[in-house]
């Protein structure tokens, strides 16, 4: 019979030992890798929501920014500063506004505003305006020249109550003052330079108190065709007026 040979112990138990090493890693390794795939899983969801929330804030601060009259916070510098959106609301224009600028002569008509304000032609408020076209001549004797009229008067339509501006046009007709009306009496006061909104205002052909050759001409020049510009506009407008 063949001898057995004798067990090494310390073989053995070498062998176990290195055995469970090698198990120990592969089960760390493992663990590593699932936390890892975790946190990278848990990160990627986390930007992807963060991602989501900045376009949805972004998309409903363009649809708030397109309302008319709404307000929307925003950060400048770590302050929060609210802006305003002054438009008149649909239906609230009072219903004798005839003739009634359309946007792209609403613009011309604010940027002649805002030129005559420069130019020291504009009469603001319904107290002023109105004593204005009282003293002005009557219509004959406007129109008997045949040049242009003294004067234009602009009124916001967006006016509550109506009865503050509803007299206005009728001393214009009488006077023979063109008039004509805006959408906005927050965008015609910006144009008018007051930090109010304007129910009405007046743009005169000349200065109150300057003499006729006085001045500077190359600003005379320049404001003499803008007012002509303006009379233009605002007579083409009289022609469509509803009845």
């Amino acid at each position: 019979m063949a001898k057995e040979k004798p067990i090494d112990s310390d073989k053995e138990a070498k062998k176990l030992a290195k055995a469970e090493k090698k198990a120990k890693r592969s089960e760390t390794d493992g663990v590593h890798k699932s936390k890892s795939d975790k946190k990278e899983k848990k990160e990627k969801k986390t930007a992807a929501a963060a991602s989501d929330v900045q376009v949805t804030t972004k998309l409903l601060n363009t649809v708030e920014e397109a309302k008319s009259g709404s307000s929307i916070p925003k950060e400048e510098n770590g302050d929060v500063k609210v802006k305003v959106k002054l438009e008149p609301l649909l239906g609230a224009l009072v219903p004798f506004a005839n003739p009634l600028a359309d946007e792209k002569v609403g613009k011309k008509v604010l940027k002649s505003v805002k030129k005559a304000t420069k130019n020291k032609t504009l009469k603001r408020g319904v107290k002023e305006v109105v004593k204005s076209l009282r003293k002005s001549n009557t219509a004959a004797a406007a129109t008997a020249g045949g040049g242009d009229p003294p004067a234009i008067v602009i009124l916001a339509a967006d006016i509550s109550p109506m009865d503050v501006i509803s007299h206005i046009p009728v001393l214009c007709e009488d006077h023979g003052v063109p008039y004509i009306y805006v959408t906005s009496r927050a965008e015609l006061g910006a144009a008018a330079s007051t930090n109010r909104p304007t129910s009405v205002v007046m743009v005169t052909q000349e200065a109150a108190g300057k003499k006729k050759g006085g001045g500077e001409k190359g600003d005379d020049v320049d404001f003499k065709e803008v007012y002509r510009e303006l009379v233009k506009i605002v007579v083409k407008a009289s022609r469509d007026v509803r009845i």
